[in-house]
């Protein structure tokens, strides 16, 4: 093994022991999304997608009720979490209808997230916010899964990152978005 070969397996150790030692959840405005190279990789992330019901509902019948509104070290409760969740759910069916109407850049999101920090998600029923939530979300699904071939190659681009987002790169945005809120709740069952 020569020098750079030795320097580039030293880095490595030293960020895969970062990793392990410090399993933090990326902060989710300094994420960059690359273009998902293949839209036969869509049905598989409408999966993905779909999924996420039936996974919040899972991890709700594991979470004791007691924890649902805590926050302790956490900027969001578990139910804040979950209402988030379902407040972007416009947004996102409202990004599919720009997809269709090719539009050049896709609607913004409200950046300081005002819908979940006004909402008082502590003071709802887990079950009503889960079952709005897979309404919802079914709508979002069925308008993909409806998308034309023609659809599937416009290229808006996304408000924020400014990069290219065609249907697969927004199903895939938010499968992402899901699983980092998910991952929080997550987080929060373990270390609450």
């Amino acid at each position: 093994m020569n020098s750079f070969q030795r320097l580039g397996l030293a880095r490595l150790q030293n960020l895969s022991t970062f990793c392990l030692k410090k399993m933090d959840i990326s902060i989710w405005f300094e994420r960059t999304f690359s273009p998902v190279p293949d839209n036969g990789l869509l049905p598989g992330v409408l999966e993905r997608l779909e999924g996420t019901p039936i996974r919040l509902e899972a991890k709700f019948k594991t979470i004791p009720p007691t924890l649902f509104t805590e926050k302790k070290k956490e900027k969001w409760s578990i139910l804040e979490h979950l209402g988030h969740l379902d407040d972007l759910e416009p947004l996102w069916l409202g990004r599919v209808h720009d997809i269709i109407a090719r539009k050049e850049i896709l609607r913004p999101a409200d950046l300081s997230n005002t819908k979940t920090h006004e909402a008082n998600h502590n003071a709802a029923d887990p079950n009503e916010l889960l079952a709005t939530f897979k309404q919802q979300r079914a709508q979002l699904v069925k308008a993909f899964r409806a998308l034309s071939p023609a659809d599937l190659l416009h290229v808006p681009l996304h408000p924020r990152l400014m990069k290219p987002m065609r249907a697969v790169d927004l199903a895939f945005f938010v499968a992402e978005h899901d699983d980092h809120h998910l991952a929080h709740m997550t987080r929060y069952m373990r270390n609450g």
